[in-house]
């Protein structure tokens, strides 16, 4: 399943993107649609995976718990994107594809979401 986060799901306004790079309060992380600054140099495509919080029973028609997996599940992929893009030596990142799927351990009774995000890596001109 694809979810666009700035598409017309009732989860959208949490999902904004908020990871900001502190040293500089300058935004990191930029969404499908929203454009990083056009000064912006590709490095390369890469992709993050992520895990929600896991909860009891399934997700299947539990609104309310979707939505607490799913925003848990864009807590963690926006704050792992801000130390990627640090640790790759880049400044900003645009995500380009996600693929979210639920997860269900028959053992234990829990689920979660895990989600697959492909995003570029960009850098500012000039810094290597």
């Amino acid at each position: 399943m694809r979810n666009d986060p700035h598409g017309s799901s009732a989860a959208s306004p949490a999902v904004e993107s908020s990871a900001r790079n502190p040293a500089r309060d300058r935004k990191i992380v930029y969404w499908h649609r929203e454009l990083p600054p056009l000064d912006a140099e590709p490095v390369g495509e890469h992709t993050l995976e992520a895990n929600s919080v896991r909860v009891p029973g399934t997700l299947a028609r539990r609104d309310d718990l979707w939505d607490q997996c799913y925003q848990d599940l864009m807590a963690q992929v926006e704050s792992r994107l801000a130390q990627e893009v640090h640790r790759l030596g880049g400044e900003y990142a645009h995500v380009l594809e996600e693929t979210i799927g639920s997860k269900h351990d028959d053992r234990s009774g829990e689920a979660w979401l895990h989600g697959c995000i492909n995003y570029l890596l960009l850098r500012r001109p000039g810094e290597r």
